[in-house]
């Protein structure tokens, strides 16, 4: 008895310790990682995953797991009905199951041949913070016999603590996101001011008038194009963006980019050229994900590019992963600009002449590709041009176990 009462008394010192080291995260990779290893350490347990709950698509999905690699797991939904997961969110009571292929809610098999780790038991709860479900913690395969009381009323402990410290993240990040964005906000809204404030004179030309209303309609369209990319980067950054992956020819999505912006690359007289080996093979990923990237690739490439410029898109692969370039023979970045390239807003000074942007596309360029468990390089000469290295796994990272 007195043993049994001191590793409650440790449990929960344990506990306290996890909520302070909870409450001063606020990177939610960080925060989420942080929150499936205590749970799997306090629960005695094999592992533990964290599953999301996006209200607005009522979509469930894996965001963290101690057993599967980031490129695997962002890319599995789990349906609301016929799991158990999805039946915790819906009822918002734990449950403990001591034999999960016995039940009739376990999608575990799906799961199972993605991540190749076999589930037996499962401990699972919801993350609930001011009546609204944030998700569920899950711990899989008790060490020692099975889930008990009291490992359910630690992990529900942990859980009331991490919903909490996931929402402060979140909100931490919107509103860091956020005041960016509307700083961002106050100089197309100056010059459309200023422009309707003229329009409005009576001293103004007909010839005034006409580049007046064009620059309106320019101003109008960059808002547009930065409210688009805003929101695109805050689903990314707050993990609510799932990667929906196949199986794609890589060769076939270049040479389908290089059509897209072909009419874009007449206009500025740039050539574009597509250059994949022989025998490319299939490539693992969200190919829509993937496309977008390019496309904005090719775009600043073609944006940056010199009159009667080049652009390059050609790929490789090696045995583990495979690489894209974009290479082109542009007005180049200055060195002192490539540490800051893929940062929100970041724009490159000398740049501001040839064309105005949003800032913001590389920055998702890099979570897109970071989310497949790839990265994303760049090397450049002034005069010269400049190289995006795109690195992406071939395929999932994480190996099926052997099976016993």
């Amino acid at each position: 008895m007195a043993e049994i009462k001191t590793e409650h008394l440790d449990g929960y010192r344990r506990l306290i310790d996890i909520a302070r080291d909870l409450a001063s995260t606020l990177d939610l990779d960080i925060l989420l990682s942080r929150i499936v290893h205590a749970a799997a350490e306090i629960s005695g347990a094999e592992a533990a995953s964290i599953l999301l709950y996006d209200d607005t698509s009522r979509q469930l999905y894996f965001q963290v797991s101690t057993n599967m690699d980031e490129s695997t797991r962002r890319g599995i939904l789990v349906p609301l009905d016929g799991s158990i997961a999805g039946w915790i969110v819906k009822n918002r009571q734990p449950v403990r199951i001591s034999n999960v292929h016995e039940d009739s809610r376990f999608y575990g098999e799906v799961v199972e041949e993605t991540s190749g780790f076999s589930t037996q038991s499962i401990l699972g709860i919801p993350l609930v913070t001011k009546n609204k479900i944030v998700g569920v913690l899950e711990a899989l395969n008790k060490h020692k016999g099975k889930f008990s009381d009291l490992d359910e009323s630690m992990l529900l402990v942990l859980g009331a603590q991490a919903a909490v410290a996931i929402e402060n993240a979140r909100l931490f990040q919107q509103s860091d996101l956020l005041s960016e964005f509307v700083h961002e906000l106050r100089t197309p809204l100056s010059s459309l001011s200023t422009a309707t404030y003229l329009l409005l004179r009576p001293e103004m030309s007909h010839e005034q008038r006409d580049q007046i209303i064009n620059n309106i309609h320019n101003e109008t369209m960059r808002l547009n194009a930065l409210a688009s990319s805003f929101l695109d980067l805050a689903r990314l950054e707050s993990g609510r963006v799932q990667f929906r992956k196949t199986s794609f020819s890589l060769a076939d999505l270049m040479y389908e980019c290089k059509d897209v912006m072909a009419s874009k690359a007449v206009e500025e007289n740039i050539q574009i050229r597509v250059e994949p080996p022989e025998g490319l093979p299939l490539l693992e990923a969200d190919r829509d994900k993937i496309k977008q990237v390019l496309l904005n690739l090719l775009s600043n490439a073609i944006k940056y590019n010199r009159p009667n410029g080049t652009v390059m898109l050609r790929a490789e692969a090696g045995e583990s992963e495979m690489t894209i370039y974009v290479q082109d023979t542009g007005v180049g970045i200055p060195d002192e600009s490539l540490p800051h390239l893929f940062e929100k807003f970041y724009r490159v000074r000398e740049h501001e002449t040839h064309a105005s942007g949003t800032g913001l596309g590389l920055s998702i360029c890099k979570q897109i590709i970071q989310g497949h468990g790839g990265r994303i390089e760049v090397k450049s000469k002034i005069g010269v041009g400049t190289i995006f290295s795109l690195f992406l796994p071939r395929q999932t990272r994480t190996q099926p176990r052997p099976r016993a």
